[in-house]
């Protein structure tokens, strides 16, 4: 039995599922939004919300927690990608600063680049976490970090349906609840109104048909009596 297992196996091994959630994660704090399956884009929310709540935070202890959970990734700059795509190995290591897992400082120019990558973690904690707890003081909530809108299109080859998950922001205001009469609402509406005060007894085919030969073998009704003539 699996108490307490919850979560998704994706038909991965643990590290496999491990890695394509960070993978994921840092996509999500590099552009703002990706695109996947819905079954996916649930689970990755879940560690991107953790990562979101230790941004927040902001301390040293939170920061080496979110190192550990997320790993670091080298982030190039939109403006910067077609001049890097262009370099020779060399000068995109000098690019990428260091290969010794510091790349959490400041993305700072060093002298014979023109532009430097900058740091997954330091975008959450500089970039990211501030946004958000601007939005937890906005709207005195806490948590909602993310957003799952599902698309209309599936994936071709498995016609998986597909959603995006987005970061919210400080101006997004809370969604207001639809009052407009949906065809599914509207049927359920009259669905209800219909067996409403009613009870609704809910017969097997075995009580059916037991029911039935007991209303065949009962006795049929006695004739009323007929009603004495006025004359007699």
């Amino acid at each position: 039995m699996r108490h307490a297992r919850d979560g998704r196996k994706f038909n991965r091994t643990s590290a496999h599922r491990k890695a394509l959630y960070r993978n994921m994660a840092q996509s999500l704090f590099e552009h703002g939004e990706i695109r996947t399956t819905i079954p996916k884009a649930k689970e990755v929310r879940r560690l991107a919300d953790r990562l979101v709540t230790l941004a927040i935070d902001g301390s040293l202890a939170s920061r080496q927690r979110a190192i550990a959970m997320l790993n670091d990734r080298a982030i190039i700059a939109k403006d910067n990608r077609g001049d890097y795509d262009g370099m020779s190995d060399a000068k995109r290591n000098q690019v990428l600063r260091s290969r010794s897992g510091r790349r959490y400082r400041a993305a700072t120019t060093r002298p014979g680049v023109k532009f430097t990558a900058e740091s997954v973690i330091h975008k959450l904690f500089s970039e990211v976490g501030p946004r958000l707890k601007e939005r937890n003081e906005k709207l005195s909530s806490a948590g909602g970090y993310t957003r799952v809108i599902k698309l209309a299109e599936r994936r071709l080859g498995d016609a998986a349906q597909l959603a995006v998950l987005q970061l919210t922001s400080p101006d997004d205001a809370p969604r207001k609840k639809s009052t407009d009469k949906t065809e599914r609402r509207r049927r359920s509406q009259i669905r209800y109104a219909a067996y409403a005060g009613k009870s609704r007894s809910r017969r097997g085919p075995r009580r059916a048909a037991k029911n039935v030969s007991a209303a065949a073998t009962a006795d049929p009704p006695a004739a009323p009596a007929e009603s004495e003539s006025k004359d007699s």
